[in-house]
This record gives C-alpha cells, sequence and structure tokens, in this order.
C-alpha cells in the first residue's frame, strides 16, 4: 500500500500538565488548585504536526501511551482504525468502577468509556493535522460548518474566593456562596464575554437556596435561558419539586435525579424538559434513556463520545428520536475548544448554547487564548483547528506536573474537599 508522506504518521507525543482551577464547588465537593490533562501531539513524515487534547488522569495515561506506540506508519486518515487499534493494543484501565466518576461527575465510569476519552484526544490530533496537510479546516473535514460562530453559556458556579490553605493559583473574582453572589459572578461575565444565558452548577446546597439563586438570576436577568445542572444529587421527589418552582424560568433541567430509570421517572412528572450528560454517555445508553423517554436533551462531549465524529453521529440520532442535543464541559484548554467548536459548527440541530469552562482557566497551551464575543466564538476556517501550541507553557505546566508529588495528578474533588472539612465523604445519591 502507497502511503501519502505528508500523511502517514512518523512519531507521537504525549504531554501530561497540570493547570490552574479554581475552588469551584459540586455536589462530589470542590475542585482541586490543578487539575490533570494530557496533550496529544502527532507528527507525520513531512513534518505536520496535528493536536489533541483530553483527561489527564493516571488512568488515562497508560492506555494513551499505548496507543501511542502503535500509531507510527498509520495514517492520519485512518480514523476509523482508532478504536479498532486501541481496543487491540491497549490494556484494560485498572482503576475504573461502577460508582459515579467524583472527578468529572460523569456518571458511571467504565473501561471502555475511559478508552473512548483517550481515542477522542488522537482523533482530534490526526484530524487537525489532516486538515493542515490538505489546507482544510476541522469543520471542513466534518461535511462543512452550518453557522459561523457557536454560542456559549456563561458557567456559573458555587465558589469559595480560594483553595483552602492559600495552594493554587489566586483570582480576583471571590466567592459566591448565595444568591446575591451568583448574580454578581453573573454580571461580571456579561461584562466580560456577553453570554446571553446562564448554567448554575447546583448540588451544592439545599434545593431552596439553589431555587433561590436561579429566581435572583431570573430577575436580575429577565428572559435569558437559565440551566441548573445538580449532577443527580436529588430524588425523584425533589427534582418535580425543583421543576415545578422553576418550570417558568429555566431551559432544561439537568441531571436532577441519576441513572436513566430516576430521570424518566422525573420526565413523565414534568412538562420541563430534562438534559442529561450523566445517564446517557454512550451509543449503547442510548436505547434505554430514548425508548423511556428519560431525557429531552443530549449533552454531547467529545471527549466521552471519541471524538468529534462520533459527536456528529449522536447528533443524527438526537435529530432522528427528536430529542435536543447541545454540548458539555469539563475542565479544558483551548485545543478542546477549538474541537469543540469546529464540530458544533456542523451540527444543524445545535439547539442550545454549548457549555464552557473555559472563561475559569487563566492558563493555556496555545499561542492565542479564545475570546467570545457576544457569548459566541467565531470558527476558524484556518487550516486544521487554527490553533498553535506555545512550547514555552507547555513545557512551564508539564513542569508542574514533574515536579508534583502525585496527589494532583488525579482528579478527585472530594479530595479536595477534605483539605477544608477533613470528614468530608462524598455524597450517596440522593442527596436530598
Amino acid at each position: 500500500m502507497t502511503h501519502r508522506r505528508d500523511l502517514t504518521i512518523t512519531d507521537v507525543r504525549l504531554t501530561p500538565v497540570l493547570i490552574s482551577d479554581p475552588p469551584l464547588l459540586n455536589t462530589q465537593g470542590v475542585h482541586q488548585p490543578f487539575t490533570p490533562r494530557l496533550i496529544i501531539e502527532v507528527t507525520t513524515e513531512t513534518g505536520i504536526t496535528g493536536v489533541g487534547e483530553t483527561y489527564g488522569d493516571a488512568r488515562y495515561l497508560e492506555p494513551a501511551r499505548q496507543l501511542a506506540d502503535a500509531l507510527p506508519g498509520c495514517e492520519v486518515s485512518d480514523l476509523n482504525n482508532l478504536v479498532p487499534l486501541a481496543g487491540l493494543v491497549c490494556a484494560p484501565p485498572q482503576e475504573t468502577s461502577d460508582a459515579v466518576d467524583a472527578g468529572g461527575l460523569r456518571g458511571v465510569q467504565t473501561a471502555d468509556k475511559v478508552l473512548l476519552s483517550v481515542v477522542s484526544g488522537f482523533e482530534v490530533a490526526c484530524l487537525d493535522a489532516l486538515g493542515k496537510a490538505l489546507g482544510l479546516p476541522v469543520h471542513a473535514l466534518l461535511g462543512g460548518k452550518v453557522r459561523d460562530t457557536v454560542d456559549y453559556s456563561a458557567y456559573l458556579f458555587y465558589r469559595w474566593a480560594e483553595h483552602p490553605d492559600g495552594q493554587g493559583l489566586k483570582d480576583d473574582w471571590g466567592a459566591a456562596l448565595d444568591p446575591e453572589g451568583v448574580v454578581a459572578q453573573a454580571r461580571r461575565f456579561v461584562r466580560e464575554y456577553g453570554f446571553t444565558s446562564f448554567k448554575l452548577k447546583g448540588g451544592v446546597f439545599p434545593p431552596d437556596e439553589e431555587i433561590a439563586a436561579v429566581r435572583a438570576l431570573a430577575a436580575a436577568f429577565p428572559g435569558m435561558p437559565l440551566r441548573l445542572d445538580p449532577n443527580g444529587a436529588w430524588s425523584v421527589e425533589t427534582s418535580l419539586r425543583v421543576a415545578d418552582e422553576l418550570g417558568d424560568v429555566l431551559e432544561y433541567l439537568e441531571d436532577p435525579a441519576s441513572t436513566t430509570a430516576r430521570m424518566a421517572e422525573v420526565a413523565a412528572g414534568t412538562d420541563l424538559p430534562l438534559a442529561t450528560n450523566m445517564c446517557v454517555t454512550t451509543f449503547e445508553e442510548i436505547p434505554e434513556a430514548f425508548a423511556q423517554e428519560a431525557v429531552q436533551v443530549v449533552l454531547s462531549d467529545h471527549h466521552y463520545w471519541g471524538g468529534l465524529r462520533n459527536t456528529r453521529e449522536l447528533a443524527a440520532l438526537c435529530r432522528t428520536f427528536g430529542v435536543g442535543v447541545s454540548m458539555h464541559s469539563n475542565t479544558h484548554l483551548g485545543i478542546s475548544l477549538a474541537a469543540m467548536t469546529h464540530v458544533a459548527a456542523t451540527v444543524p440541530n445545535l439547539h442550545h448554547a454549548c457549555d464552557s469552562h473555559y472563561p475559569w482557566q487563566t492558563e493555556d497551551v496555545i499561542t492565542r487564548r479564545h475570546e467570545f464575543r457576544g457569548g459566541r466564538l467565531a470558527v476558524s476556517d484556518a487550516p486544521g483547528l487554527g490553533v498553535e501550541l506555545d512550547r514555552t507553557a507547555l513545557e512551564a505546566l508539564h513542569r508542574r506536573w514533574l515536579d508534583d508529588d502525585g496527589g494532583l495528578r488525579d482528579r478527585d474533588d472530594a479530595k479536595a474537599m477534605r483539605r477544608a472539612e477533613p470528614g468530608w465523604v462524598s455524597p450517596s445519591v440522593p442527596r436530598w
């Protein structure tokens, strides 16, 4: 078989990093002062390099190394071979469980899900390299954009002013622990980034307190779309009560209860749309959820689903079954945000503004940070993703990872919370 030199992979470089993260609260605990990510570089015979990004926790690193070792000699265009190759060469991750992921709040964690998250970073890197080789943006490789800008939502968090013991990098956002603090945070997001919709991470305080915060947002920003996400912390009864009390102001309620069965019970008792990034995160989980009408909006995440092309396949299934689609976010850097924006630009049925943690991240590995204007990101038409690695920043963040004693190389929000509350144990669900 003849290989194109500009498409043939000769080298794969993996660089785990630790990036700063503010003390953002969720039902499992609080974000650590630094969180791990993995930067993937795929280089072809002619020196073209594509970049990707995914989770950097230990359970992702070994399969990533095994896949990286197997890729030289393959072509960056051979994307359909990534999942079979990963299944062939990657040993099952050792640290998986049937419990909810205490860091990503993704839902049940399995070996297959870890492998898909690994593959996602390699697929993005290959698409970036392929786009550069062909002189085409990634969105063109996915079928072409249907919009020139992508809407994003302000991601609001209850948070502390700083990490326990003064750890991590400091910022000037201050604490947000009540409705007034949440509204002040939202005003700053509007002022600095122009966002026109809001999502509040809930499951932190008793439901009545979070209802009050959403009501305060509705009063401060009348008519703007609002979402609330307690990450499955509520019982069916509590979920229905909140849905009843906030049904007139919420765009949707995200994962109020854990498991598809509980979500189906909630959905049967309310007209308020339910969204998820916890009970539907793989294709295998779709039939049960759609058959039971448990969710009305699926929040895709290309890290979960195995890449950008699978994200488009998910969107097509949602369109077929009349289910809305948007995008979930976790703590990510500019490479992942670029990838999100490219695939979002190609999805006709993108019904809601996408989530993004990016404004909370003060560090990056690209030379030019993305800029939100009017709550939107422009879709790049440059070859590939349209981003360039900042080698100095990458090395500094990798040095932080190397210097860590291992305590921060795996995200664990419950462990981080125990620095402030030594007896803290992640609550079982339902919490309320």
